[in-house]
């Protein structure tokens, strides 16, 4: 079932491609996900949503994963799709790799 872990890292790349514009803003925008809805990153790199059912919810969940709280993802200038784990906000809160 890995197309529902790109399910999950599409649904954060839309976030990353909607929020970077606001990522100057003195606080952070929250993404739009919404339940019933799959995101995708397709194998070209690009991004898709598709209405879901439930009558295979519990097929889709096996082998998922969640996303772990404090994951960051973004995109980079090639269209390659990213995801950290590791700290990205300073200790004021403020993100570590915005502009000067």
């Amino acid at each position: 079932m890995r197309f529902s872990i790109k399910i999950l890292v599409t649904a954060a790349a839309l976030g990353a491609l909607t929020t970077s514009a606001f990522a100057q803003a003195a606080t952070p925008e929250p993404w739009e996900l919404k339940t019933d809805m799959g995101y995708g990153y397709g194998k070209d790199g690009k991004t898709f949503a598709y209405k879901m059912g439930t009558d295979n919810a519990g097929l889709l969940l096996k082998g998922a994963k969640k996303v772990p709280k404090g994951t960051l993802f973004f995109v980079t200038q090639n269209g390659q799709l990213y995801m950290r784990t590791a700290p990205y906000l300073e200790g004021d809160g403020k993100f570590m790799f915005g502009p000067e």
